[in-house]
């Protein structure tokens, strides 16, 4: 039986859905790491960065993001993250289905009351 205060479960559909949250914060503009944990951390998607930094490094390994390093205006260079076209069709497939798999769940959910 489930014990409300293991939420180890709740953990693992977190970091499922979080490498489509980094994708879709990059479709408006190119990030640097730090500011996609603070991002993610902020809207209680991670608990920071030795989850984000491992899944940016499989994105990039993967092709769907690419990196470049810039000078920053306060301290060392910073790693640059930008979607690319194969990711941005990862994060177009993963919304398709995000829809039918929370409107599933949703029903399901509603059903219990």
């Amino acid at each position: 039986m489930w014990d409300m205060d293991d939420l180890r479960s709740f953990s693992q559909l977190r970091r499922g859905v979080a490498e489509f949250c980094l994708l879709a914060l990059l479709t408006k503009e190119e990030r640097y790491g730090f500011d996609l944990v603070r991002t993610l951390g902020e809207a209680g998607l991670v608990s920071g960065e030795g989850t984000v930094y491992p899944l940016l490094g499989r994105l990039a390994r993967e092709g769907y993001v690419s990196t470049s390093w810039r000078e920053s205006p306060s301290g060392p260079p910073r790693k640059y993250y930008a979607i690319s076209q194969s990711g941005r069709a990862a994060l177009d497939l993963f919304v398709s289905q995000w829809g039918q798999f929370r409107a599933a769940v949703d029903d399901l959910l509603d059903a219990k009351e």
